[in-house]
């Protein structure tokens, strides 16, 4: 492999800074003209439930109701995006889409070592995120009572409307295309360095061809690059 100077790499990569910042350039005019042209914005919803005992009027919760409910809450984050409860939301919102359709717009995880299970919802329109939420709440817990018969979740907090579109980010995504401009150009910049063969100087001569160079024509013109 040929050996690099990493100084005349250096010095070649400042003679064509111009290139680096037209690309750079390029590269957040095309991101731009996605964010604001091609990207859809998404808005998201976040309702969350905890697992709590049978019994509300028992003050005191067991050892054993903990475990149970950790034990539950694997099974309920996988009833919870079940057709069962997702028709029953599409219908009870009037909704014209399919089952696999909001499931895709559906994610539940669960807090580690809580019995806390959250329901996030991304849809085009920030009511449609807080209604769809609240209704998969209130579908699910009406679910669950009816499959195992007792009434262990309670609802922590109601979905609320986003303010913002939570996959938009100015800021970010335009320090993003930045990076990626620069990386490009600096990367053609390199190519074209490397598999440059052309003789720019009497250095590159005794280096590359081992001669020695006795004399160097100096280039003669005026600013304008006529000969005198």
């Amino acid at each position: 492999m040929e050996e690099i100077n990493l100084k005349e790499l250096w010095h070649y990569f400042l003679s064509k800074i111009s290139i680096i910042f037209i690309i750079v350039i390029i590269c957040v005019l095309a991101g731009n003209v996605y964010l604001f042209c091609l990207q859809t914005p998404l808005y998201k919803s976040t309702t969350s439930l905890v697992l709590v005992s049978e019994e509300s009027t028992n003050t005191s919760i067991t050892q054993n109701d903990i475990t149970l409910n950790n034990n539950l809450v694997t099974t309920y984050s996988e009833i919870i995006k079940s057709r069962a409860v997702l028709s029953k939301v599409i219908e009870n919102l009037g909704l014209k889409e399919s089952v696999e359709y909001l499931s895709n717009c559906v994610s539940v995880s669960s807090i580690a070592n809580t019995q806390v299970i959250k329901i996030d919802v991304s849809r085009e329109s920030r009511y449609e995120a807080r209604n769809i939420a609240n209704e998969i709440a209130e579908v699910f817990s009406k679910k669950i009572k009816s499959i195992y018969r007792i009434q262990n979740i309670s609802i922590v907090d109601e979905a609320e409307l986003s303010k913002s579109p939570y996959n938009v980010n100015f800021i970010k995504q335009n320090i993003i295309y930045s990076v990626i401009g620069i990386i490009i150009s600096c990367g053609i910049v390199f190519m074209i360095f490397y598999f440059d063969t052309s003789i720019k100087d009497a250095e590159t001569i005794e280096d590359k061809l081992d001669l020695t160079v006795f004399g160097v024509v100096p280039k003669v013109g005026d600013k304008y690059g006529s000969k005198k």
